[in-house]
């Protein structure tokens, strides 16, 4: 990587409370002009990175270096940075002009100097003609923008985003989400936004960087991620997943589920143990004899665009999404081409993730409850 273009170097990052591991000699480096998303659910390290870079925290052990400059001790006002939460922090007294000017006003800079910044921000984040309107009158939306531009009226070089979408509805989320991406194009800058929100990582960023437990467990763009997970935890993460217990014949060749496929891997130990990763948009629902697998339907759940369905192949329970309609108690074959296998190899994960049996046990206990209360 060019050393020239990071911004932003976390080196063997250590935190810990109560002596339990926040963050596990966590190191990443991220390029300036970068949309990068920390991903991962609740606990696993990711508001706890952000607030290191923003200066909030100190890290027990490691180094965090902004444009190469080491900042041990360096306050959070002291640093290039500004933080966007998802409580925005508006000062409900003054009108949305004022609230975006108060960094300005702050570090004393002239008056002609902050009109023309704070229009310049109002242009960006589509508020003209808002400037007399108090915050406390505005939409969850229009609050979020008022956020956004205080702290890019500052012209940090790093902008921090703590799950700033959380508090809106999913058509407003979704809005922003185009309009959070525009922007950092827009002005340039580098964005780091944590999220536990798969499809919100995967259509914002440049880099998604996913967490669990305090480590880093892969880090790409959101194709990579989605297409070429790298063990069980991402790929469950990422979207749905089914993950079998498999073994490598040969290269280019898989055996699970009691038949050998060709695949597009190689690379590992002929009979090595691997994990085998099949996204449900990639399996084709065919005839039984027509089908390398074959099973039976036990659930099937409309959800406007497609079918998921649920095929128990020797009791394992596969997860397939069509807009093909099937029948529960149908058999069916599932046919599965070399490039939607992909392999994985063995990790602490694996075998936590990627049978739905689970799934459609949960779908009958609900049936099972709802026949007992038309029953009552």
């Amino acid at each position: 990587m060019d050393q020239e273009n990071i911004i932003i170097a976390l080196k063997n990052i250590t935190v810990e409370f109560d002596g339990e591991k926040v963050l596990d000699d966590l190191s990443l480096t991220i390029r300036d002009g970068e949309f990068v998303t920390l991903l991962g659910s609740s606990g696993c390290g990711k508001t706890t990175t952000l607030r290191i870079i923003a200066g909030f925290l100190e890290p027990d052990s490691g180094e965090l270096f902004l444009n190469g400059k080491n900042m041990h001790g360096v306050p959070p006002h002291k640093r290039e940075v500004n933080t966007i939460f998802q409580r925005y922090a508006l000062f409900p007294h003054y009108n949305v002009y004022e609230n975006i000017a108060y960094g300005l006003r702050v570090r004393k800079v002239p008056e002609a100097e902050i009109k023309e910044r704070v229009t310049e921000m109002l242009r960006l984040v589509n508020l003209q003609g808002f400037e007399k309107r108090g915050v406390t009158r505005l939409s969850g939306g229009q609050q979020q923008r008022v956020a956004i531009a205080r702290a890019l009226v500052l012209r940090p070089k790093v902008l921090l985003l703590d799950e700033p979408l959380a508090a809106l509805d999913l058509k407003l989320r979704k809005d922003m989400q185009n309009e959070l991406k525009n922007i950092q194009k827009q002005m340039g800058i580098t964005f780091i936004f944590v999220t536990h929100d798969q499809e919100e990582a995967l259509s914002m960023s440049d880099t998604v960087v996913v967490m669990n437990e305090g480590k880093i467990q892969q880090i790409g763009s959101p194709i990579d991620i989605y297409n070429e997970p790298q063990n069980a935890f991402v790929a469950d993460f990422i979207g749905e997943s089914n993950i079998i217990d498999g073994v490598m014949k040969a290269d280019y060749q898989a055996s699970f589920a009691g038949h050998t496929f060709s695949c597009l891997d190689a690379g590992f130990a002929p009979g090595e143990e691997v994990d085998v990763v099949i996204r449900p948009e990639d399996v084709d629902i065919v005839a039984p004899e027509k089908g390398m697998l074959q099973g039976t339907v036990t659930s099937v759940t409309f959800l406007g665009v497609h079918f998921e369905i649920i095929v128990d192949i020797h009791g394992f329970k596969w997860m397939i999404q069509t807009t093909d309609e099937h029948k529960v108690d149908e058999k069916v074959g599932l046919f599965i081409e070399p490039d939607a296998i992909h392999v994985m190899k063995k990790s602490k994960y694996s075998g936590q993730f990627g049978d739905y049996s689970s799934y459609s046990d949960e779908i009958d206990t609900l049936n099972v409850l709802d026949e007992e209360d038309e029953e009552e």
